[in-house]
C-alpha cells in the first residue's frame, strides 16, 4: 500500500476529530461461533519477543509489537502459528491498533508514533508526538476521525487527524490535547496515562491512570477530565490496557494478573463492578483484544529478566 498522506483545513476542530459514528464496534468481535472453541488458548511468540500491545481485526489474526526492537508479529488465531511481518526500527512498539484500511498505528514510547502497512510491513508514516521530555507514548485508540495516543510521562493526549478515506496527516499535523479538570499528574517517574478506549456512546475517551489507579473520562474537545465513579471497586492500580465492548469495560491490571470487568453508563461517567477474570497462565498481561467470544492477552513477563531466549506467549480466555 502506498503512503496515504493528506492535508487538513486549519478549521479542523477537536469536535470533528471525534464525533463521527464508528463503522464497527468491538462488540461484534465477541460473537462466538462454535468453531472458535477448538482454537488454541496459548499462542507461542518468538523467544525474546517482549510483547506489550495486541490488536485483532476482522480476520482471525492477532498483531503484536515487540518492546525489544519494534518489530510486528502476526499470529493465526486458528492454528497458533505466525511470523514476523515487519522488522522494527530498533525502538519499542508498545500499544497498537489495526484500522479498516489494513494499517497498524503503533505507539513507540520515546520515538512517538508510526503507521505500518499490515500487509507489506512497510512503514507508511512516522510522527514525533511530544514537544517536551521525558515522554512515553504508551497506548492508542482509533476513532472514525483520529488515532489518539496516551503519554505516560506527560499530561497530554496526542491525536493524528484522519482525512477523507482515512488519509494520514503530514508529520506536523499532530494535535496535542493537555489534560485538565480532575487530572493530577503524578511525580516524575510514575506511570500516569496508560490504556485508552472510547465511551460506549462514543462521546468521550476513557484513560486509566496507572500509578494512582483512577479511570478518567476525557472530553476530546477540551481535555477536561472527570474521574469515573466505579462504586466500591478497588483502585485500578497497575491499570493497563482497556477494552470497551457495548457497555462492558475490561481493565487489565498487569501485576495483579487480572482483568476487572465493569458495566458502564453510556456516557462513561460511572460504572458498576461485575467480576474479575484470572487465569493460571497469566504472567503480567498488559492489554487485550477480542475475537469470537475470547479475550487475548500478551504476557509481558515484566517480573522475568528478558533475554534473547526468554519464552513469551499470548493467553486466551472466555470473555
Amino acid at each position: 500500500m502506498a503512503p496515504t498522506h493528506g492535508s487538513f483545513a486549519p478549521a479542523l476542530t477537536r469536535r470533528r476529530l471525534f464525533t463521527a459514528a464508528a463503522a464497527t464496534t468491538a462488540a461484534a468481535a465477541l460473537a462466538a461461533p462454535a468453531e472458535a472453541a477448538s482454537w488454541p488458548t496459548t499462542l507461542r511468540l518468538p523467544n525474546g519477543w517482549q510483547p506489550e500491545g495486541i490488536t485483532i481485526g476482522a480476520g482471525p489474526h492477532a498483531y503484536l509489537g515487540s518492546l525489544a526492537d519494534g518489530s510486528v508479529y502476526r499470529a493465526d488465531l486458528r492454528t497458533g502459528r505466525g511470523r514476523i511481518i515487519s522488522t522494527g526500527p530498533g525502538t519499542p512498539a508498545v500499544g497498537l491498533k489495526l484500522d479498516t484500511h489494513g494499517r497498524l498505528f503503533i505507539a513507540g514510547r520515546q520515538s512517538g508514533a508510526r503507521v505500518v502497512d499490515a500487509r507489506s510491513g512497510v512503514t507508511l508514516a512516522a510522527y514525533p508526538l511530544a514537544t517536551t521530555t521525558p515522554t512515553f507514548a504508551n497506548d492508542v485508540v482509533l476513532t472514525p476521525r483520529a488515532a489518539w495516543f496516551t503519554d505516560s510521562y506527560q499530561p497530554v493526549l496526542y491525536a493524528l487527524p484522519l482525512g477523507r478515506d482515512g488519509a494520514l496527516p503530514e508529520p506536523d499535523g499532530v494535535v496535542r490535547l493537555p489534560l485538565g479538570g480532575d487530572w493530577h499528574q503524578s511525580p516524575d517517574g510514575a506511570l500516569n496515562a496508560n490504556g485508552i478506549a472510547r465511551t460506549p456512546d462514543g462521546s468521550a475517551l476513557l484513560v486509566v491512570q496507572s500509578g494512582v489507579g483512577l479511570l478518567h473520562r476525557v472530553d476530546p474537545r477540551t481535555g477536561i477530565t472527570e474521574t469515573v465513579g466505579l462504586g466500591d471497586a478497588a483502585p485500578l492500580t497497575n491499570g493497563d490496557g482497556l477494552l470497551v465492548t457495548g457497555r462492558t469495560l475490561y481493565v487489565v491490571q498487569n501485576r495483579q494478573n487480572a482483568i476487572d470487568v465493569f458495566r458502564l453508563a453510556p456516557d462513561g461517567r460511572s460504572g458498576v463492578f461485575q467480576r474479575r477474570i484470572t487465569a493460571p497462565d497469566f504472567d503480567v498481561p498488559t492489554t487485550l483484544a477480542a475475537h469470537r467470544g475470547r479475550l487475548y492477552l500478551p504476557n509481558a513477563r515484566f517480573t522475568t529478566p528478558p533475554t534473547p531466549d526468554t519464552a513469551y506467549s499470548v493467553t486466551a480466555v472466555d470473555a
